[in-house]
């Protein structure tokens, strides 16, 4: 059975939306210099426009799946992207720290909001022997959106300058969401269109496979609740807990670490202690809990949650740290800064189109290699900042590490969920995915708070002279760099906790 034209017509609208979606967590890192000089924006707020952005997304996840499957993904789509849109619009005419974490908060959760229906709509509208190819161009395009966001970000401020480039960058989003909106409103089957498709598609009884969403997972009766709903609780305490972690790394540095901030840590590790014996309590009352606890009844499952979360810890601070090395501290354009991650880019496509191809051959060995070679190349690159004069410094030192961590990452990042939900039941497939996808977002989150708290923590100029400066970001930079080095190495260990095979996935 072959996927009809409306499937692959609303395919092309959906990754619209999730081009946009992932185009924005890379894109701004080479406007955050242009950022804090334009309004005078704190160290503390660099990293709040990377962070906030990420943890509200990846808080939005899971309920916007959930409210999906109840009343259907389009119109959660178009709400999403119309948000999406908006928030674009005021981050681009934010006057003041305020005004641009607010609303980089509010772009992340309506990328929340708005992702799990691409996966979704894959699911409902692909006969299973087609599925593959769809999520192998979904794939591409996070791999490919995700890269080149450095370099449009540099053009674009190249072109129109420090002041409004970066304001343009967020504009970029406007008629790209617009157009999704039209297209969306045209394009997208309705919820009873999708039930009668996904009914012919999907053999009875049969479940979500590895990879689907949350919302897509049909639950068999050995799993399944007595009764459905959102754990606004659960979203509650997670939430409170995770800001609970990420006020205080933000912050404590820029005020100097007072005694609120190690409270806040505290109280913030209390609430996801509560969370956890919610979810539970929540669940043996016959509810749908926010993450399900037998999930972790899988040891390797919960290694490959943490996999996700340190992965992308490390792989997203990359460009923060190099896009304000190259910028505030070596006097660089924005363009320079984005052509650095020219080679990760390459990298990274040559990897992602490879690496479906590569992870039916070798199973997990393509995700070792995949994060071997990041944590190789991410070594290299700190080793290079470590022993490099300043003066000496060029984007063609960093040309061959790059690449291969690019090439590292392509072959990890499309792969890697599949071999994660491997690890547990077939019948918890979707809902081991939608944590997944969570914890990726929050692994940003963190990654950029550890990073930024460690960057501007140690960056110490002695002196006003570009020598000076540069001296003094160059050592803050390989200190930030070293801490990605060793979030890489800790994932590349973790990967050896996830199954071989995804041929049969949680056939336990």
């Amino acid at each position: 059975m072959t996927a009809s034209r409306r499937a692959w017509q609303a395919l092309i609208v959906l990754l619209a939306g999730m081009c946009i979606a992932l185009l924005d967590t890379t894109i701004v890192n080479v406007a955050l210099p242009s950022i804090r000089t334009s309004i005078d924006a704190s160290e503390a707020t660099l990293s709040w426009i990377i962070s906030g952005y990420a943890l509200a997304f990846g808080l939005a996840l899971i309920p916007a799946g959930r409210i999906g499957d109840r009343i259907g993904h389009k119109w959660v789509f178009f709400t999403g992207i119309a948000l999406f849109t908006l928030a674009s619009l005021a981050c681009g005419l934010s006057q003041n720290d305020f005004q641009l974490i607010a609303s980089r908060v509010v772009q992340g959760l309506a990328g929340g909001i708005f992702v799990p229906a691409v996966t979704a709509y894959i699911q409902l509208l692909f006969p299973i022997r087609m599925r593959g190819k769809a999520f192998a161009i979904m794939g591409a395009v996070i791999g490919v959106s995700t890269a080149l966001g450095p370099i449009i970000g540099g053009l674009i401020i190249q072109a129109f300058g420090s002041e409004e480039g970066w304001r343009l960058v967020f504009g970029v989003n406007l008629p790209i969401g617009i157009a999704t909106l039209i297209a969306a409103a045209i394009l997208l089957p309705g919820r009873r269109e999708t039930d009668e498709v996904a009914a012919e598609a999907a053999p009875a009884g049969a479940g979500a496979p590895a990879g689907a969403p949350a919302s897509a997972a049909p639950a068999g009766p050995s799993s399944a609740p007595t009764r459905a709903g959102i754990d606004w609780v659960g979203l509650v305490l997670v939430s409170g807990g995770l800001i609970g972690l990420l006020v205080p790394l933000i912050q404590g540095e820029d005020e100097g670490w007072p005694l609120w901030t190690f409270l806040v840590l505290a109280a913030g590790v209390l609430l996801l202690v509560a969370f956890g014996a919610w979810e539970v309590a929540y669940t043996k009352r016959g509810r749908l809990p926010l993450v399900p606890p037998k999930l972790f009844r899988h040891p390797a499952f919960t290694g490959g949650v943490v996999l996700a979360l340190v992965y992308f810890a490390a792989f997203t601070s990359i460009f923060f740290t190099i896009s304000l090395l190259w910028q505030s501290g070596l006097g660089h354009t924005a363009l320079e800064s984005g052509a650095v991650s020219i080679p990760f880019a390459i990298g990274s496509i040559i990897g992602s189109s490879q690496s479906n191809r590569l992870s039916e051959r070798l199973g997990r060995t393509v995700l070792i290699i995949g994060t071997a070679a990041v944590a190789v190349g991410l070594a290299w690159v700190w080793i290079v900042l470590l022993v490099t004069n300043p003066a000496d410094l060029t984007n063609w030192l960093l040309l061959a590490p790059l690449f291969i961590a690019g090439l590292g990452n392509g072959l990890f990042i499309a792969p890697n969920a599949q071999f994660i939900v491997a690890t547990v039941d077939r019948p918890d497939a979707g809902a081991a995915s939608g944590v997944i996808s969570a914890m990726q977002r929050i692994g940003s989150a963190v990654g950029i708070a550890v990073i930024g708290s460690v960057l501007f923590g140690t960056l110490v100029v002695n002196g006003s002279s570009a020598d000076a400066v540069a001296s003094a970001f160059v050592t803050s930079s390989a200190a930030a760099m070293g801490v990605s080095v060793a979030f890489a190495v800790v994932a590349f260990l973790l990967v050896f906790a996830l199954p071989r095979r995804t041929a049969a996935p949680g056939g336990r």
